[in-house]
């Protein structure tokens, strides 16, 4: 994180005594990155935060992922994934299917009504993007409360839950890393402080304000984790609650930060999805597309050019409005397309054209490129619209 918050109640020198009303001490742990060499957070607990009482596999959902073979683009309805009243029974990690995967990024979609279990994911950072509804994300840190447009930045092992909230479906867009999830390096001065030409500052990052102190006795907790042969999951039974922390002080804590607060960066002439940058993982970054004035340069053509990411494939979710790019090719809110490195993509036909003279876009979409090839998974493969790739020749295999 770039900024230092403190909760609760904390001694005024670390690792000292931090005594109870009652005179017992309070139990001190540093949950920290990277060793002892990154960010870090000191939380005191009630009880001893190691103890368990009972430990036994989780299955989880299906983690299978089939190669993007053939190559070309796809297009993947995810509202087809969660029908009707489906919502209602799921909730926002048990409930999640894998769309789209590779070595360092797993990409989910959950439409969810019920309130999750408690959940800590060791595998890396989540960055969930609240498509619609709301919900409380209750944490070892504290409470946050998350609306549509929130990305909800969730530190590797933070243990939390899901709470839907409101009258909608929770639905939820699950970027899961296998690494830490942080603002962009060149937005960050050399101590940590988002500079000037950001597009966000800390005002607009949102953490907990204070401690929940929920109490409980063998409260289960599900854990995803690393395995001898792939990713796996354990289900703990602590004596006590996991939230009892009274207090914490540090830079790495879970946070909110909405679509809404994001800045366009704009020019004369169309500019490249690096401005649209808004957070990066190890080997892929997460851009957003927002409302904003396009190019205004007399002879510009708003949308973008054709182009060949030979080092990326580009997953774009379409959340809001209307993408200019896409239109005519079967794309909606709740879509996502895949186009893979290795395909020049573009435009579709006639986009060029309308989008001639245009001054404002009003469009949103968070985007997910990776570096190395994404695979599908099962919802992925279950959403699909198989006529996508023939979209801008306007014909496909002969039969």
């Amino acid at each position: 994180m770039a900024y230092y918050r403190r909760a609760g109640t904390i001694p005024p020198k670390r690792h000292t005594q931090h005594r109870t009303p009652e005179g017992g001490l309070y139990y001190e742990e540093l949950m920290g990155e990277e060793g002892f060499s990154s960010d870090s957070s000191l939380l005191y607990h009630r009880g001893v935060p190691s103890a368990i009482v009972d430990a036994t596999p989780w299955e989880l959902p299906d983690q299978s992922l089939t190669e993007n073979r053939p190559l070309v683009p796809r297009h993947l309805k995810l509202h087809e994934l969660f029908p009707g009243n489906d919502h209602k029974s799921a909730d926002v990690v048990t409930g999640r299917r894998l769309v789209l995967g590779n070595g360092d990024v797993r990409i989910s979609y959950v439409a969810a009504g019920e309130a999750s279990p408690l959940y800590r994911n060791a595998v890396g950072d989540e960055c969930v993007y609240v498509e619609s509804g709301e919900a409380r994300v209750e944490t070892v840190f504290g409470l946050l409360e998350a609306r549509q447009g929130d990305y909800v930045v969730l530190p590797r092992a933070t243990t939390h839950r899901w709470v839907p909230t409101g009258d909608e479906p929770l639905r939820a867009y699950v970027v899961e890393a296998n690494s830490h999830i942080t603002p962009p390096k060149r937005y960050l001065s050399k101590f940590g402080q988002l500079l000037e030409h950001a597009p966000y500052c800390e005002r607009d990052l949102h953490g907990p304000e204070e401690p929940l102190l929920a109490e409980g006795e063998d409260v289960e907790v599900l854990v995803k984790h690393r395995g001898s042969r792939g990713i796996t999951g354990t289900r703990y039974v602590y004596p006590a609650h996991p939230f009892d922390v009274v207090g914490w002080d540090g830079f790495l804590y879970p946070y909110t930060f909405n679509i809404a607060d994001f800045e366009p960066i704009t020019g004369r002439v169309h500019q490249p999805p690096p401005v649209h940058q808004v957070f990066e993982g190890h080997n892929f970054v997460i851009c957003n597309f927002v409302p904003r004035k396009v190019d205004y340069h007399p002879l510009a053509v708003p949308v973008p050019y054709y182009h060949s990411n030979v080092d990326s494939d580009e997953v774009m979710f379409y959340c809001g409005g209307n993408y200019e790019a896409r239109k005519g090719s079967g794309i909606a809110q709740g879509s996502i397309s895949l186009h893979p490195g290795g395909h020049s993509h573009g435009p579709q036909p006639g986009a060029v054209e309308r989008s001639l003279g245009a001054e404002f876009f009003d469009e949103l979409a968070v985007m997910v490129d990776t570096f190395r090839p994404l695979e599908l998974g099962e919802g992925g493969l279950a959403s699909e619209d198989p006529g996508y790739a023939w979209t801008w020749s306007g014909r496909g295999p002969v039969a």
